[in-house]
């Protein structure tokens, strides 16, 4: 048990001075509470908020506010957060049935205090004294005839009043009000009577501004309540709740996007972490804060990734709109939108945290209204490519055909016994053969004879006509592209901007140096194909006025395919799909389809690099 000899007040009396906003001080809130023979807790709330407050308590895990309006049209509120230490404390009490006491001045403006703290983690690896102890060097003095001058001095009168009824007694309180309250308890300071005020009154919170409402992140708040009803300890939630909100990002990003490969891997999140720890330090912290967790995520894993950091860790599960009888509000930085559509002014009684405002450019996925208008606007007769989605897959194709001229010089290759030249490197299994005789072995691979000119790319084993609608033959614009014939996901149905689609090739058709033919979708003369993966392949066989064809597939060439070969005087060089990375497939097979080339002009600004 925590020794709080310096938190005494007097024999009856003892302080839990905390940092609104820290669920480090929660716990230690909790614990003290439990760990003692309180029986009264008192808190420093205005006695009109108990109402709302406690009623709001019962209604946790929702969030809701209790919201006091003042004569200049401000409202003053009470977040009924569960990682504040005042509900904490409040809730423990209820919870236990120790009576609450709510003893702060009521005022008509509040006014509210903004202090850099040091991170609250550090309790961690402290004790709760020496902290307190440290940040009280630091706590300014409020001016004689102030407001939280005269909330200390009622309060120490509160104190004494209460001395008289209860004999264990608990003031939960700010950490900045602590000493104040303490040097007018033993000073017996004189005090104002409190002023009259107006009646709180009960909001909920619109689920996707929480973040404005709870301290914590929504999802590690989420991690507390859950853990709460679980009866599972909470003391690591700070630290792995920031693990958990990248797992639950992970998964809403393949969701989202449908990537069945990606490189979120646990190698990559580990290198995430060491890179959020970094950040964090270099801003003399100990946690991140959630600029730092989206910055590394555009980092590593882009826009998309960062969106999808962003969803998950303002994602609070328990919150439900829908089931609550409180009218919700629309929060923003120390502003609201209620029913009525206007703005109002909002000052949170138990935030006293410094907070610092960054921007980041990210690219949101649009919503379905615009996703409707910008396929309704769409021009049929406009259409061409996304040129980095060009330069990116002429250049895979490239390499594919180099790769197919290294497999047929392989073939090719002669081996000779070790004279004055080791030509092209030596042969090690003719080598270990002969090696009794003590001779090395070394090896010729002549220059390969012929061109690659088509290269097939089948990405899917046996793709569904009804997932790959949209069958397309593209002409290159220039000499260093190649003619594209393809089939791929209907575009249409997947709109990222202003005449912008996104689709996916289930399998395509290179043609270098690309050359004029006819459509192989409406080629009469290619008939014998009963698949997609076929068409497409009878169409390379038919076109090419090379032997050889490169076929990369996620399977061996099927017997299907070597007739097709056979009837045409084909040859198959087959490259496994498996070869190449998993995430360089996804990023191949993904491209954008723009509805003219002026679209290009602004694409950049729409598409998202996964």
């Amino acid at each position: 048990m925590i020794t709080m000899g310096i938190f005494r007040l007097s024999d009856k009396i003892r302080f839990l001075p905390v940092i609104h906003g820290s669920a480090n001080f929660t716990r230690i809130v909790r614990d003290q509470i439990l760990s003692s023979s309180t029986d009264c807790v008192a808190v420093a709330l205005p006695p009109e908020f108990q109402s709302t407050v406690e009623d709001g308590i019962k209604r946790l895990p929702l969030i809701s506010l209790s919201c006091q309006d003042n004569s200049k049209g401000v409202v003053n509120y009470v977040p009924i957060d569960p990682c504040q230490p005042v509900i904490m404390g409040l809730r423990i009490a209820a919870q236990e049935g120790i009576f609450r006491k709510y003893i702060d001045w009521s005022c008509d403006d509040y006014e509210t205090r903004k202090i850099d703290f040091p991170d609250t983690y550090a309790l961690r690896h402290m004790s709760y004294e020496k902290f307190c102890a440290a940040i009280l060097l630091t706590v300014k003095r409020p001016d004689t005839g102030s407001l939280h001058d005269k909330r200390a001095r009622w309060m120490a009168f509160q104190l004494h009043q209460m001395e008289m009824e209860f004999n264990h007694i608990t003031l939960i309180c700010s950490i900045l009000d602590w000493p104040w309250i303490k040097e007018a308890y033993d000073e017996r300071k004189p005090y104002d009577k409190p002023e009259q005020t107006g009646i709180p009154q009960s909001y909920g919170v619109e689920n996707e501004t929480l973040f404005f409402a709870l301290t914590e992140f929504p999802y590690i708040t989420y991690l507390y309540e859950k853990n709460r009803q679980e009866m599972k300890s909470d003391k690591e939630v700070s630290i792995d709740g920031i693990k958990e909100i990248l797992l639950r990002a992970r998964q809403m990003f393949t969701e989202k996007h449908k990537v069945r490969y990606h490189n979120l891997t646990s190698q990559t999140f580990q290198i995430y972490l060491q890179y959020v720890r970094n950040l964090t330090l270099l801003e003399n912290r100990l946690t991140p804060d959630l600029y730092t967790l989206i910055t590394t995520a555009k980092q590593i894993g882009g826009d998309p990734f960062a969106i999808a950091v962003l969803d998950a860790a303002r994602e609070y599960p328990f919150q439900k709109n829908d089931s609550a009888s409180f009218e919700p509000l629309t929060l923003g930085i120390d502003k609201a939108i209620g029913s009525d559509e206007s703005p109002v002014d909002m000052k949170n009684r138990l935030s006293e945290i410094q907070l610092e405002w960054r921007s980041m450019d990210l690219k949101p996925e649009a919503d379905m209204q615009k996703q409707v208008e910008w396929k309704y606007n769409w021009n049929p007769y406009g259409q061409c490519s996304y040129p980095p989605e060009d330069d990116q897959i002429e250049s895979f194709n490239s390499h594919v055909r180099e790769q197919t001229k290294l497999l047929l010089s392989n073939d090719l290759a002669r081996t000779e016994k070790f004279t004055s030249s080791v030509k092209d490197g030596i042969d090690m299994r003719d080598t270990l053969r002969h090696w009794h005789e003590g001779d090395i072995y070394v090896k010729e691979i002549p220059a390969s004879k012929g061109r690659v000119e088509i290269v097939v790319f089948l990405f899917d084993v046996e793709p569904n006509p009804e997932v790959y609608q949209w069958r397309q033959t593209w002409y290159a614009e220039h000499n260093e592209e190649s003619t594209l014939c393809f089939f791929a996901t209907n575009y249409m149905s997947d709109m990222v901007g202003p005449g912008i689609g996104r689709a996916t090739y289930g399998g395509c058709m290179m043609i270098y140096p690309p050359r004029l033919i006819p459509d192989i979708w409406e080629d009469r003369r290619i008939n014998t194909a009963k698949t997609l993966e076929e068409k497409i392949l009878e169409a390379a066989f038919f076109h090419s006025q090379e032997k050889h064809i490169t076929v990369v597939s996620p399977c061996l060439p099927k017997s299907s395919w070597r007739r097709l070969a056979r009837k045409y005087h084909k040859s198959i060089i087959h490259i496994p799909l498996k070869r190449f990375s998993n995430q360089t497939m996804e990023k191949i097979r993904r491209f954008h389809v723009l509805n003219g080339k002026q679209i290009r002009s602004f694409a950049s600004h729409f598409i998202q690099d996964l």
